[in-house]
């Protein structure tokens, strides 16, 4: 998508939350947009940044490494999420890189990350991943383990939980999944729901999502591999 295309993208994106926000009965300042910049060359995200966005996501640590400490030196106020699968053994440099980790879903993770905000002193909010539709091949803790998690995540290794991030399978009506997620937020008293990506974000934002993960209805088709 071309330069005036991405930041075309932003404001109808920004306009259907605004929408969404007033025909839920939603306080618009409660919904952040998270603009997916993953596989975006910084020559693409320069204009967003420079229409105002200012929240971006990152699925991988290497890639955001190599993106996003010049352009912070330029937009200082600029917020880091990752929202891809993260590997213990980037918890140093995830914890070091980004704001907020949506993708906290083991105790190995748990156990690294830990470690590396107590070394480092920097308190990233945390999100555990919850697979709701108990898919083998996605991450995220299934919903029977979500509760013994969290209480594993504070009492064990003393982390502070955030909220919940959950991505529907493809193959089902997002809606229910949202519901799941916002029941097991409420019943832990947790604040953050990150759930809704560029097709569905709608129905997340109807169904309590603080957090929607908007890629492709912004930056366009992403790049073939």
């Amino acid at each position: 998508m071309s330069e005036n295309g991405a930041v075309e993208g932003l404001k109808q994106v920004q306009e259907s939350i605004r929408r969404a926000a007033s025909d839920y009965g939603r306080d618009l300042s409660s919904i952040t947009l998270v603009a997916v910049s993953k596989t975006f060359p910084v020559e693409e995200i320069e204009p967003v940044l420079a229409a105002g966005q200012r929240v971006f996501g990152e699925n991988y640590v290497q890639e955001a490494k190599a993106k996003w400490p010049a352009l912070r030196e330029r937009f200082a106020d600029v917020e880091l999420h990752m929202i891809g699968p993260l590997q213990s053994n980037k918890a140093r440099e995830a914890v070091e890189l980004f704001d907020v980790i949506h993708t906290l879903d083991r105790p190995s993770l748990a156990e690294a990350l830990a470690k590396e905000i107590v070394r480092q002193g920097k308190r990233p909010r945390l999100l555990v991943q919850v697979n709701t539709g108990e898919e083998p091949q996605k991450g995220g803790v299934i919903p029977a383990e979500v509760d013994a998690f969290l209480e594993a995540c504070r009492s064990k290794y003393g982390l502070e939980i955030a909220g919940l991030m959950c991505i529907p399978p493809a193959e089902d009506p997002p809606s229910p999944h949202f519901a799941l997620l916002n029941t097991i937020a409420r019943r832990h008293g947790l604040a953050m729901l990150s759930m809704g990506m560029s097709a569905d974000f709608d129905a997340a934002i109807q169904l309590g999502a603080t957090h929607v993960r908007v890629g492709s209805a912004i930056f366009g088709s992403r790049p073939k591999a």
